[in-house]
């Protein structure tokens, strides 16, 4: 598994993401409060900096990023914007998911069956140690 967590962010995309997480959204807490701890098994990261972008929530054992989209990403501008991120993201053998606000206050329990789907350790490319716990 690549060994590089970031994937080449900045020092200050470091500062915005822990700015972020001081600042996090009722929403992306409700979330935050089911993925932390191992929860679903494997461990999870806030406010993630990962090359020129801030993932709300990252696995990196599963290569998996989680993103929780309020109102305004909804709008035509910001959809393009979104879909040009996922695009560049998944170049990097990352998957993103994205949930809305209202689908993680409403539905939390469909959002976390949804995430589990993809709770799986990505192959480690050097056969660097064993990535399924036990």
């Amino acid at each position: 598994m690549d060994k590089n967590l970031h994937k080449g962010a900045s020092s200050k995309l470091f500062e915005y993401a822990k700015q972020n997480r001081l600042k996090q959204t009722p929403t992306e807490e409700m979330l935050w409060q089911k993925l932390r701890n191992n929860q679903l098994g494997f461990k999870f990261r806030r406010q993630h900096p990962l090359k020129n972008y801030i993932a709300d929530f990252y696995c990196h054992e599963c290569s998996l990023i989680i993103e929780i989209d309020g109102e305004y990403h909804a709008e035509l501008e910001q959809m393009d914007y979104d879909s040009g991120r996922t695009f560049e993201i998944e170049e990097h053998n990352l998957t993103v998911l994205r949930f809305s606000n209202d689908d993680v206050k409403l539905q939390i329990d469909k959002v976390l069956e949804s995430i589990k789907k993809y709770l799986i350790p990505s192959p480690s490319p050097e056969g660097e140690g064993n990535s399924l716990q036990q």
